[in-house]
Parts: structure tokens; sequence; C-alpha cells
């Protein structure tokens, strides 16, 4: 009998460091709250998300001080997220991680639950890809079954905008199965 492989879940994360993390927010509320929300949020959903049915990877930036640091949650594999567009940087783990499906994610997503990750590790059972799509347009969650081959579904996608998703999507090559979890929020 085969063992099934295993599945991975990748949780994008930024170093919470005053201004190098949710600009965007902090322009709005000031650096110093941002990044207090990016701290707590990042912390929470790594405590939620950490489960015994998948092994769980954060994919740090800054690379060498991110790999380095004590600051990130407990008990999640560390690995970098290396240079490029969001794209590249999701694509890296997918690439490198040992075998079975992915599911990235990012630590922004204040509503994420174990259950949104397990359902899309069930889409993956029937499905190439998978998406949750976001309310922007966007999308908070990708994963891929990685096999027979992995491609690359994000080149030339307008990152934080609304056609990130229908952009990937028209990437993927005819023939490929896609599934969709539940649409949620991310904090830009």
């Amino acid at each position: 009998m085969r063992r099934p492989e295993a599945r991975h879940l990748v949780l994008m994360a930024k170093a919470p460091r005053i201004g190098r993390a949710k600009r965007r927010l902090a322009r709005r509320i000031g650096a110093v709250a941002a990044w207090a929300f990016y701290r707590r949020t990042l912390f929470a959903v790594a405590r939620r998300l950490r489960d015994p049915r998948w092994t769980c990877w954060l994919a740090v930036t800054p690379d060498v001080s991110g790999l380095t640091s004590r600051q990130w949650p407990a008990r999640w594999w560390i690995v970098a997220q290396g240079g490029g567009d969001l794209g590249a940087r999701m694509l890296r783990p997918m690439r490198l991680l040992p075998p079975g499906p992915v599911v990235v994610v990012g630590s922004d997503i204040p509503d994420i639950r174990p259950d949104h990750i397990a359902a899309a590790f069930m889409a993956l059972g029937e499905n190439d890809w998978v998406f949750g799509s976001a309310v922007d347009g966007g999308y908070w969650l990708v994963g891929a079954k990685r096999r027979p081959r992995l491609f690359d579904p994000f080149r030339n996608a307008r990152w934080s905008s609304e056609h990130a998703l229908a952009d990937t999507l028209a990437n993927l090559p005819d023939g490929t199965t896609v599934g969709f979890v539940e649409t949620l929020g991310d904090v830009d």
C-alpha cells in the first residue's frame, strides 16, 4: 500500500517590524498601530492554523534576518521567501518543498480557520489548483497538487489589484481543473 503524500501549508510572513509590514494600513492608522495589528494577526493565525493534518511552513522575509530571527511563531518550519514579486515568492515553496499538495496563505487574514485549509486540501483531491477568492478581486489562498508537474500561473499578474485572481486563472493551461473555497477578506 502506498503511503499518502504529506500536505504542506505555507504561511507567508514579513518580519513584524515597524514600517516594514502593512504600509498601506499604516498610512491610515499609523505605523505603530499597523505593526501591532500585523504582529497580533500573524501570531493568532499561526496558532490557529497549526494542525497535525499538515506540515506547517512559515515563508519569511527578509531572507537572511528572517531565517535567524527568534521572533516567529513556535513550531513552524522556517523557509526564506526569496526575491521577486509576490508570484515568485509564492511559487518558490511550491517548487522546493517535499512531495505532496501545497496550500499557500497570507498571514493577514484574520478570519482564516483550519477548516478553510482542510477544505482547500480536499479540493486538491479533485483539482489541480485551488483558490480562495478575496473580496477585493484577489485571492487569500492558492494551492497546487503539483502533479504531474508544476508550472507558473503567477506571471504578469497585477498584484494588489482587483485583477490578481483573473490574471492568475488566465495563465492556467487548458484542461487545468480548478476548485474554490470560501471568499474571505485580507487586510492590505
